[in-house]
């Protein structure tokens, strides 16, 4: 429990598969119906003012749960939930041009944990590096670029923070067997929703 603003006490909830705008306005919907004071929603997590009831979060996570989401509570979990919303909010939901950031300072200074410790327990959780699933979310952020035509693929190479248009092909190429071109020419891309990744 943190304290707020106004000197009230705050409890951090964390909510899996939190992906995308339109996730903070459903979750924000369900806290709210279940009478909570909302002081704030980000992907992966909700802030609420005061304590909630164990029944009251019991409501709460079966709601979060008919829309697909998770209460997390276990600390582990968090982190790695916060990582990949992170992960997520930059690659997919922020500017272009703030790619130029190293994630490892990013997820380390955000969730004030050192990388290491973030890396190995990312690895240990969900199988995979935290490098791995960057990589799977920047190429689906150019799958969908690709889609919608209006960047040129050194555009978003640049874009993306690739060292060069050679070097994001050949990891796209690996991921998902296409060359962007062949990718472009296919009538009904193959698309990963992002909170299967």
């Amino acid at each position: 429990m943190l304290k707020g603003d106004n000197g009230m006490a705050t409890t951090d909830l964390y909510i899996k598969n939190m992906v995308c705008p339109r996730c903070i306005k459903v979750v924000t919907g369900i806290l709210n119906a279940h009478h909570l004071q909302v002081a704030g929603v980000e992907l992966g997590k909700a802030t609420v003012k005061g304590t909630p009831e164990p029944q009251q979060l019991q409501a709460i996570a079966e709601a979060l749960d008919k829309e697909g989401f998770a209460l997390i509570d276990d600390k582990k979990q968090q982190l790695v939930a916060g990582i990949k919303s992170i992960v997520i909010e930059k690659v997919h939901h922020s500017d272009l041009d703030e790619m130029k950031e190293n994630f490892s300072s990013l997820l380390a200074g955000k969730l004030h944990k050192d990388y290491h410790y973030l890396s190995n327990l990312f690895s240990e959780l969900e199988g995979t590096t935290i490098e791995q699933y960057i990589i799977q979310q920047k190429i689906e952020r150019v799958k969908e670029l690709l889609v919608y035509n209006e960047l040129s693929l050194s555009e978003i190479s640049y874009k993306l923070g690739y060292s060069s248009v050679a070097h994001l092909s050949a990891q796209f190429k690996k991921v998902t067997g296409l060359t962007p071109s062949k990718f472009k020419q296919l009538k009904a891309p193959e698309r990963i929703s992002i909170d299967k990744l």
